[in-house]
């Protein structure tokens, strides 16, 4: 299984190097000099490979310009053939697990069943947002509504993934309107 870790931004300078949006919360860890990525992106892929353009590619250089991360890649030589990569969405190759009990990929939570303490349906989870200072699980409830939930221990004791369910232990208002 594959995650996606950027999006190409504009080519920068002559010689093949790229902007990137960075898409994961360990950049250190994911742009390191010798990684693999993997181009994605359905119609773009398949015109790039048309091109004879790779569709795997090799962190050759990564450096920061004012916030901004610059990427180099073997493959990648030129100017011409790095706008040819905008937009493109950059994959890594998942680890088969994780060395940390409590981390969780986005497409493992997507999907499961929320439930309250007692076991009752709340709803399913449809997304996971990272605006900054906590996570949000998007939960549609059973009225078909969306609610934003903080995952936090407090709310959210419990994520049994093989199970198929996030417990939420949501306070009043959280998960339904309170009537004035």
């Amino acid at each position: 299984m594959r995650l996606v870790v950027a999006r190409i931004g504009r080519a920068h300078g002559l010689r093949g190097e790229v902007s990137i949006e960075v898409r994961t919360d360990a950049p250190d860890q994911r742009f390191v000099t010798g990684v693999v990525l993997h181009v994605e992106d359905g119609s773009l892929r398949r015109s790039l490979a048309a091109a004879n353009i790779a569709t795997s590619l090799t962190l050759g250089r990564v450096r920061d310009n004012n916030g901004t991360l610059l990427l180099t890649f073997e493959e990648i030589t030129d100017r011409t053939t790095a706008e040819a990569l905008r937009n493109a969405v950059l994959e890594v190759d998942l680890p088969e697990a994780s060395d940390e009990p409590d981390a969780w990929y986005d497409h493992e939570l997507v999907g499961l069943g929320a439930v309250d303490p007692a076991g009752e349906k709340l709803g399913e989870i449809v997304a996971v947002q990272h605006p900054g200072a906590q996570d949000l699980l998007v939960v549609r409830t059973v009225k078909g509504e969306n609610r934003l939930v903080p995952f936090v221990g407090a709310i959210v004791p419990e994520v049994d993934v093989p199970g198929g369910r996030i417990v939420i232990d949501a306070p009043a208002g959280l998960l339904e309107d309170i009537d004035d």
